[in-house]
């Protein structure tokens, strides 16, 4: 059984991918969603409390996500400490969502920022994402209503997609004019034949 990571920038569509993957019946772990989920762990909040301050509770007296994004996508150094954090605890989570799993040709994992961690070596394979920028922009713009400026500082901090293409072993361009679903088949088809 292989693990594949299922990667991409900000705006490039992993979501919508993952969700073609999950209808071929592969399970997709989400790395995004769990991150979240350790988020609201009491030790887990009380240790990104001390790192940033309290300046990242909102009124309720929890962490905000839009002030907790506010600072780390403003430096990579702040960035750094909550990815240094939070990752380790999520791929322990994905080995142990691996092992559960029987009967199927391969696991994927869908995860912002595969390469930028260091986890990408764990994968026997890994699939961009990749959109033009410009659309990202829109894209996230729409989904989260947030400026483009905001956008744009998240964006500071991710790989370019050039950079990306050269790592990844297939790619799924998601430009609002190839299909993805043929894309998604394609390399599912690949991926059963490695796999058997």
């Amino acid at each position: 059984m292989q693990k594949i990571g299922l990667t991409g920038n900000i705006g490039s569509g992993k979501s919508t991918v993952a969700s073609v993957f999950s209808a071929l019946g592969i399970p997709v772990y989400h790395a995004d969603d769990r991150s979240g989920k350790f988020l609201q762990l009491t030790d887990i909040q009380e240790k990104v409390i001390r790192m940033f301050g309290r300046k990242i509770l909102g009124d309720s007296g929890l962490i905000d996500n839009k002030l907790l994004a506010g600072i780390v996508f403003g430096d990579q150094a702040e960035l750094k400490k909550l990815t240094d954090l939070l990752h380790p605890m999520v791929m322990q989570d994905f080995r142990l969502f691996f092992s559960g799993m029987l009967n199927v040709p391969y696991v994927i994992m869908e995860a912002a920022i595969l390469f930028e961690s260091g986890y990408a070596t764990e994968f026997n394979r890994i699939i961009l994402v990749s959109c033009p920028q410009e659309i990202a922009i829109q894209r996230v713009i729409k989904r989260e209503k947030i400026a483009p400026e905001s956008v744009l500082s998240r964006m500071r901090f991710q790989m370019k997609n050039e950079e990306l293409e050269e790592k990844a072993d297939f790619i799924i361009l998601n430009d609002g004019k190839q299909m993805i679903i043929p894309q998604v088949i394609s390399i599912h088809r690949r991926l059963m034949q490695e796999g058997q």
